[in-house]
């Protein structure tokens, strides 16, 4: 019978993706070649202002540097880099530059699974348990407020891979206390023992319960692993980054790739003034340990804008197709059930939805800078931000280094000025 369904799901598959090419995508431009944003019904007048809010960002000492790039229909309207790479070096900001991307990892390794799920190697509702079996029998915090190794009791439910996908397994974030305590994550550890080690700490909560955002995707980069047989960072090249051209999207930065890394920064609490910050105990110019599918990349502004307009494609780039149309609606609509909304209690988290890989915007009333109806976005703890907007054609990607990642602000005001920048009604 498992068979079977196998059989009728691979084939169900192959029948969407068939009439998913023939109605569901319209033809659109796919090459991000540079045109006038007039051309795309954008403003040059209103982008020009968004160049200058970046630069007040800059000159009020928010940021150190940035580059932010914007595509409408499939062309390329907007990329500039202003500002400095390294403030002590007094090095400028390059288009090239790399950013660390923390959480937007988050949508490429999603990506990675999904390429595997059209290949037919799992389903999404298998436990997780039967391709890591150090899952099946994980205890539950009896007080997830105040987690206690000593105090537990039985799951209820196993966790899915649906459930890594959305944050809804139970499993928590990297910087909670328990899981500092137990040595859960860290960069000098492998994937495989990371692995070992959340599956050893209790869950806070039983499966499909809760909205919880933590390491469940470092856990699928491990599954990737298991179903292709490759490891993570080479399948992950291979079949994903070497398909869309994303040619400086890495783990670690070496050689020439090192001189165009970015140092973070973090305001002074005293002054205000920009301090280097070093966010992890392993520089991002070394090779770590752990290759991480959570928070391990790093990008540049045109490699992670190619990845989000793959996605606005339809999962096409170029003429390479990575995913079908079908599969990006699946993974770019909210997958979080209702009994467990909304996700968040404040701010656009409670306007907020989460499908596979990406936050879904449920309520734009909730979000204090324009969105799409429909957009899918999210952004990094270091000052990194896209959004894809299907409603508009328009693809915003904006990196700086800055932790916290607000910058005063820098992100919003620049996704406003760019909406502001549409001249053709159909904002």
């Amino acid at each position: 019978m498992a068979i079977e369904a196998h059989a009728v799901m691979t084939i169900r598959r192959i029948a969407l993706s068939l009439v998913s090419l023939a109605l569901a995508w319209p033809a659109v431009a796919q090459d991000l070649r540079r045109t006038a944003p007039e051309s795309v019904g954008l403003s040059s007048a209103g982008l020009d202002r968004a160049t200058e809010a970046l630069q007040a960002h800059i000159d009020a000492g928010h940021i150190a540097g940035v580059v932010a790039a914007v595509a409408r229909h499939g062309r390329l309207v907007y990329l500039e880099a202003l500002g400095q790479r390294d403030l002590e070096a007094q090095d400028p900001m390059p288009e090239d530059a790399l950013f660390r991307l923390y959480s937007m990892t988050r949508s490429i390794t999603s990506t990675a699974v999904m390429v595997l799920w059209e290949d037919d190697r799992f389903e999404l509702d298998d436990p997780i348990s039967m391709y890591l079996p150090q899952f099946a029998d994980q205890r539950v915090f009896v007080d997830a407020s105040a987690p206690d190794m000593s105090r537990t009791r039985a799951r209820r439910g196993d966790i899915t891979v649906r459930h890594l996908l959305t944050h809804t397994s139970g499993i928590g974030s990297r910087s909670s206390p328990i899981y500092r305590a137990e040595q859960v994550r860290l960069r000098s550890i492998t994937l495989s023992q990371m692995v070992d080690n959340a599956a050893r700490v209790p869950l806070f909560e039983d499966p499909g319960t809760r909205f919880r955002y933590g390491i469940s995707t470092t856990m699928l980069g491990r599954l990737v692993e298991v179903w292709s047989g490759m490891p993570f960072e080479q399948f992950l090249a291979e079949r994903v980054l070497a398909s869309l051209g994303m040619t400086d999207t890495v783990f670690w930065a070496d050689g020439e790739r090192a001189d165009r890394l970015t140092t973070v920064y973090r305001p002074d609490p005293a002054g205000g003034e920009l301090r280097p910050y070093a966010i992890e105990s392993v520089p991002f110019t070394e090779r770590p340990t752990l290759i991480e599918g959570g928070v391990g990349l790093l990008s540049s502004t045109m490699d992670f804008l190619r990845f989000s307009q793959m996605f606005l494609n339809g999962g096409e780039l170029d003429g390479t197709r990575l995913l079908q149309p079908d599969t990006v609606a699946m993974m770019t609509r909210n997958h979080v059930p209702d009994a467990v909304l909304p996700i968040g209690t404040r701010g656009y988290m409670a306007g907020s939805g989460w499908g596979l890989g990406f936050n879904v915007v449920l309520d734009p009333g909730t979000y204090g800078f324009p969105v799409g109806r429909n957009e899918y976005w999210w952004d990094g703890s270091s000052g990194t931000r896209f959004s894809i907007d299907p409603e508009h054609g328009i693809v915003t990607v904006i990196m700086a280094a800055v932790s916290p990642s607000g910058g005063g602000g820098f992100r919003e005001e620049f996704k406003t000025l760019v909406y502001d920048a549409v001249t053709d009604g159909a904002r």
